[in-house]
């Protein structure tokens, strides 16, 4: 007898449990009530994505409503200009963990970055990044760059300064600069770290074919306001 076969829906040779496990579904907007937040847990887990990244004061919410389920609880840390003290980076990403936290997205300090102290911004990250690894195994953290600020030369050293402080991913933005992810700054991010090192785009990526465009360029995340939406459209198109 012949083995019966289920084929998988696909869109662009991609599958559901793909496209929704490449999205960090966003709830870090300041204006969002509890309700929100509990209304954005609970559509993180119908749909099934990687995680939720809230703020956070958020985040003992999230792990409660969460806790049980495959999807990450992830939050921020010297969020959104990346000017905290070293020591304030490494108490926020502590506490986050302790209240529940899995991932954390650190902003690297731009100033410093753009007068050239890359010393000081690679120790930066690397004591958050050592904070989080004595703290709890399996932590990642993820380095925001937030390019909108940045040279060409500039991002390529963030990126090689995250990848020596043992970061997990590069980031593009935090979503609340003049502009996010781009074409561009994905190829020269996936271009200037090692295969060991993961990308992240964020801000702007609000359509299916503007996800599938960006994972195509290598990003292994993004984040998303518009999870439903894209999601949704994946079910549609693919069925």
């Amino acid at each position: 007898m012949v083995p019966v076969t289920t084929r998988i829906a696909t869109y662009r040779d991609l599958s559901y449990e793909q496209v929704a496990g490449a999205i960090d579904h966003s709830l870090l907007r300041p204006e969002l009530t509890l309700a929100d937040v509990e209304a954005g847990c609970e559509l993180a887990e119908r749909y099934g994505v990687a995680s939720v990244c809230c703020r956070p004061a958020d985040v003992e919410l999230a792990a409660r409503l969460l806790d049980g389920s495959r999807v990450a609880v992830g939050t921020v840390a010297g969020f959104p200009h990346g000017s905290s003290t070293t020591a304030t980076k490494t108490y926020e990403t502590l506490d986050a963990i302790a209240a529940g936290a899995v991932e954390i997205d650190m902003v690297l300090n731009i100033g410093w970055l753009r007068s050239g102290e890359l010393d000081r911004v690679e120790a930066d990250i690397c004591a958050v990044v050592e904070a989080a690894r004595n703290a709890r195994a399996g932590i990642v953290v993820k380095v925001i760059l937030e390019n909108a600020y940045l040279t060409d030369a500039q991002k390529v050293d963030a990126c090689k300064a995250v990848e020596a402080a043992g970061g997990d991913y590069v980031k593009t933005s935090t979503g609340f600069a003049p502009s996010g992810a781009t074409a561009d700054d994905l190829r020269l991010m996936r271009a200037s770290t090692g295969p060991h090192i993961k990308v992240k785009a964020a801000g702007g990526v609000r359509t299916l074919d503007a996800l599938i465009d960006v994972i195509e360029l290598g990003v292994s995340r993004s984040g998303a306001t518009a999870t439903a939406t894209i999601l949704d459209d994946f079910r549609n198109r693919a069925a």
